[in-house]
């Protein structure tokens, strides 16, 4: 006998008893991995099934949501299946929740970068991470084709929901902005990371809508050289991406452009070789402008580390 679908929320519905039994969640150190034994009519459609946004290609997704107390980290995503792309509502719905101490990095680390007075009080950050993202860059010494891994975040107080985005991102060899700036674009019109078309530069999954991840490979830029990241941070009512609020990397393989937190809307992303627009929002568009550096990119990796924690 068919169970049907059921809307499932908070409650454990009959449909969620049956569902639910087949679903084991084990919570690691530095990933979740989720097993789901499926049934046939699931399995006939992989493609729609989700973790958050990530597809079942690997079992190693970041989490969506993630709450913060004084000892604790703790992460939450949904595993749902959607026959129909978005905006139709998932037919099945399951929660996966992991709690962790909180690194002890994390509270030196997160001080504020900027803060943004207004609505609701929003405090910016922005640094560098090590080679596992576990924690804060040990040196700002960087070879030739190794990864920058960059992390922004905002703190909402007293704010609707908000999504995080890089608008713009460029390196120049100065602090300060000048017409004698050397500039080398790394994220263009409006979201597009436009590194990531020559290089393999891409953002990272997101573990919260608050946070973004953005893995650089070091580029033939100013060698030798001091070297600053300009950014343009901008928060965003996270149910309604569009030309002018998105994150964008680029596919090789596939030769287009994928929206990093839905790829079934990977349309928005198609502006990024010509000129993208987008509707704007009053009351929900938040900017600021964050200097990251300085780095010194060098073609090989026999210099003394210089440490380095956060922005300029």
């Amino acid at each position: 006998q068919s169970l049907g679908w059921a809307f499932v929320s908070a409650a454990l519905t009959e449909a969620c008893f049956w569902l639910c039994a087949d679903i084991h969640v084990e919570c690691k150190s530095k990933s979740v991995t989720v097993t789901w034994k499926v049934s046939e009519e699931m399995a006939t459609n992989p493609a729609r099934l989700f973790l958050g946004n990530c597809l079942p290609t690997e079992f190693t997704p970041a989490a969506r949501g993630r709450g913060r107390t004084q000892k604790k980290l703790i992460y939450e995503n949904h595993l749902t299946f959607r026959p129909l792309p978005k905006p139709n509502p998932a037919s099945f719905t399951y929660s996966v929740v992991c709690s962790y101490q909180r690194p002890e990095w994390l509270h030196t680390f997160l001080k504020p970068t900027r803060i943004l007075e207004g609505q609701g009080r929003l405090i910016f950050h922005m640094g560098l991470l090590n080679d596992d993202l576990s924690g804060p860059a040990v040196s700002n010494i960087v070879s030739l084709g190794s990864f920058i891994n960059i992390w922004a975040a905002v703190e909402q107080q007293v704010h609707q929901p908000l999504i995080l985005y890089l608008e713009e991102c460029v390196a120049t060899t100065t602090q300060n902005m000048s017409p004698e700036s050397l500039i080398y674009p790394i994220i263009s019109n409006k979201g597009c990371l436009v590194d990531g078309k020559f290089g393999s530069s891409r953002f990272l999954p997101r573990y919260h809508s608050s946070s973004v991840f953005l893995r650089l490979q070091a580029f033939t830029f100013a060698q030798e050289q001091e070297v600053y990241i300009h950014c343009k941070l901008v928060v965003w009512d996270p149910k309604n991406p569009n030309e002018g609020k998105k994150a964008c990397n680029y596919n090789k393989e596939r030769k287009l452009w994928e929206l990093l937190d839905d790829p079934s809307r990977s349309d928005l992303c198609s502006c990024c070789d010509y000129e993208c627009g987008g509707r704007m929002k009053r009351g929900v568009d938040s900017a600021q402008s964050v200097v990251l550096g300085p780095l010194i990119i060098t073609a090989n990796s026999t210099r003394n580390d210089q440490v380095v924690l956060g922005p300029a």
